[in-house]
């Protein structure tokens, strides 16, 4: 983190952060990347001092709406990545 902590995130909230960290400045979408609940998980991070934002983009096609596009905006590293 960074003021120097650490914090371990297993789970979905692991699979969603490394989805962050591997998609860097240029973030992800649902509609890139469709997987379960991703706002959920994203809520989750934040809530544990990740710094996420949201910038919403539209869409067109057969169903045309609005798509958040997630980035990691807080700077971090992954130390280690396995499963316990």
């Amino acid at each position: 983190m960074p003021d120097g902590s650490f914090q371990t995130f297993a789970g979905r909230e692991a699979w969603t952060l490394r989805h962050l960290v591997d998609a860097g400045p240029r973030g992800l979408t649902t509609i890139d990347h469709p997987a379960p609940r991703w706002s959920h998980y994203v809520y989750k991070l934040r809530r544990a001092g990740l710094v996420i934002s949201t910038e919403h983009e539209a869409h067109k096609g057969d169903f045309p709406g609005h798509h958040g596009r997630y980035r990691l905006e807080t700077p971090v590293e992954v130390v280690t990545e396995g499963s316990a």
